[in-house]
């Protein structure tokens, strides 16, 4: 890896004073609201498109909530490790702080996927929070030692390009070459769903644990964590340009625009040979969803950092404020989420008409958000009642000037 000293990483990044972005904390805050909102909704058959993952090639909305919150992950890498760089911190301290949060990270999932009967047979080893702390370990690491854009750029490509070549080109033992002998892409034979499976045969054989979200296949899998890192990566870059003080706030507003398009652009070419896909985290989709998020940092950028909007208008301040609540803890309001989830799911109140056990979510549901009939209204109306359920608890740390930095 490419080191470089204190003077040379200020040359770099034209350091400033080491100083939080209020952009990027609410936009990290409205994506783990939004993160809530679309993994919760009472009636699992009852969806608005938005707010529903594509089935499998395409994108909507929702599938662009996990990768903007790994895009403000690397931006937030470099707001909290570059100014200590320049200071002359001790890399290996450094690294070590990313290798123990990362590893608390995985290990919070890992809980969450076992709670509340802890039957480690059930034990899913991907997932958002593991992705989360692969991606954070993978982008911090590689940050403490390389600062310098253009090499981080090189490095997003090889990924972006690496991962293009292993499942457009590289024969699937036992079934063939991608768009000769199975379709590019296909949903369970393709070398992503191939190695999750032996994967989990392997833990299952020798470990006795290890299951895929999907069966015989997981949108958090092992080889698509690379293209995963590429977009926290990307979200480095986007951090070290806002760092710089060689230009002024309206031309990194601009830099920021233009960079979004341009990723979008790249991206929809690119999905002409490689379909935008989520749940294989294709190239085409990591330079889609950056081009978004790109786009979304912008205008957030702009009506706060650069216009102040919140201290000209107590109704924007008003209407950022449970944003900024919400990012300010963000690991923790998607824990507490999947805590308060798994508690309504596994608490008993009865049973229904055929007899099944009646969980406390569903009593919920059925009296007061769908006691005259299930729609997409009751549905998401119940998702966005919990998610000021889960809000709660991160206000009272948010009184208390409690931040739980895992």
């Amino acid at each position: 890896m490419e080191t470089m000293p204190a003077a040379t990483i200020a040359a770099a990044t034209d350091e400033a004073p080491s100083q939080r972005l209020l952009s990027i904390d609410v936009l990290r805050g409205l994506t783990i609201a939004l993160m809530i909102v679309v993994n919760d909704a009472g009636d699992g058959t009852r969806y608005w498109w938005p707010l529903e993952h594509a089935d499998w090639n395409g994108y909507t909305p929702t599938d662009l909530v996990f990768p903007t919150f790994l895009f403000l992950v690397g931006c937030s890498i470099v707001f909290s490790m570059a100014g200590r760089l320049v200071r002359g911190a001790n890399r290996t301290t450094l690294a070590l702080h990313v290798v123990r949060r990362s590893a608390l990270i995985i290990l919070i999932g890992w809980v969450l996927t076992l709670a509340p009967f802890f039957h480690l047979t059930t034990l899913r080893y991907y997932g958002v929070l593991a992705r989360i702390g692969l991606c954070y370990l993978a982008a911090g690491l590689l940050f403490i030692r390389v600062q310098r854009p253009r090499t981080l750029a090189i490095i997003t490509g090889l990924l972006l390009v690496g991962y293009w070549v292993l499942i457009r080109f590289v024969p699937i033992p036992d079934i063939g070459i991608p768009t000769h002998e199975v379709p590019l892409l296909d949903h369970d034979q393709n070398l992503v769903a191939w190695l999750d499976r032996h994967v989990v045969d392997f833990t299952q054989h020798y470990l006795h644990t290890g299951r895929l979200y999907e069966k015989v296949r997981d949108p958090e899998g092992l080889l698509s964590t690379l293209p995963a890192i590429a977009t926290t990566i990307l979200g480095i870059l986007t951090g070290l340009s806002l760092r710089r003080t060689t230009q002024s706030a309206i031309a990194k507003c601009k830099g920021l625009f233009a960079g979004g398009a341009l990723l979008l652009a790249l991206g929809y070419l690119w999905a002409i040979w490689l379909p935008v896909n989520k749940k294989l985290w294709t190239s085409s989709y990591v330079l889609v969803a950056a081009g978004w998020a790109l786009l979304g940092l912008a205008a957030v950028y702009w009506l706060l950092d650069v216009k102040q909007a919140h201290l000209k208008s107590k109704l924007v301040a008003a209407l950022i404020w449970p944003f900024r609540v919400f990012g300010s803890n963000a690991i923790a309001a998607y824990a507490i989420s999947v805590i308060f989830i798994k508690a309504m799911i596994n608490i008993h109140v009865g049973t229904t008409a055929t007899g099944r056990p009646l969980t406390l979510l569903g009593w919920i549901y059925r009296n007061i958000f769908a006691a005259h009939g299930s729609t997409a209204w009751t549905s998401h109306g119940f998702a966005v009642a919990f998610t000021l359920l889960c809000f709660l608890p991160i206000w009272c740390l948010w009184r208390k000037k409690i931040f739980l930095k895992v």
